[in-house]
């Protein structure tokens, strides 16, 4: 089952997190990784950020290996941006790295990507009556199971194993009915029976 290629998945390290730890960078990213190239000004506009601080933070993300100019857009002085890569590797590791400030920067990018996963699924329940199609083709469960981090482990990799095997099987562009669907992981202990 394809996965995605290695040299498409950004190993974060100590130093390329601090580098993406700021709200504005992670949003930018998450935002042309979702939906393509696009320049400052229509990512400010999106985002509700001056083009300046877009600008800023693009140049950033590019100083640090996230996102790269996408030279087949655009014409005269507008720059074009883009991911560089499809995914982000997250080590668990940086949450225990001895440096403060490498453990701060974990602490901020994990909570501003749960912060994101929350929009999109508020922003799909407020806009249902849209996606008449997909009334039951979305989800929205939970499930307690008491493990250990070994078995939940085992499970994450089974899910993202099968979440994998449908790479094959997506759909083109364009394709009637179809619609580019999130899937949101989230497995973590809980301290209540």
């Amino acid at each position: 089952m394809p996965e995605i290629p290695q040299d498409r998945v950004h190993e974060l390290d100590p130093r390329t997190l601090r580098g993406l730890a700021h709200p504005l960078r992670i949003r930018l990213l998450s935002r042309l990784r979702a939906n393509g190239p696009a320049t400052a000004s229509q990512l400010a506009a999106v985002l509700g950020e001056s083009s300046g601080a877009t600008s800023y933070h693009l140049r950033q993300l590019a100083a640090y290996g996230f996102v790269e100019d996408a030279p087949e857009h655009g014409k005269g002085r507008e720059r074009w941006w883009q991911a560089a890569h499809e995914s982000i590797r997250f080590n668990s590791e940086l949450h225990a790295n001895s440096d403060p400030t490498v453990r701060g920067a974990a602490n901020l990018f994990t909570h501003e990507v749960a912060s994101i996963h929350t929009q999109e699924l508020s922003t799909f329940l407020g806009t249902l009556g849209d996606w008449p199609d997909w009334a039951d083709a979305h989800d929205l469960s939970d499930w307690t199971l008491r493990l250990t981090p070994e078995l939940t482990m085992e499970l994450d990799a089974k899910v993202h194993e099968l979440i994998n095997s449908y790479r094959e099987r997506e759909v083109a562009p364009g394709t009637e009915g179809s619609a580019k669907v999130r899937f949101h992981l989230h497995a973590f202990p809980r301290t209540s029976e």
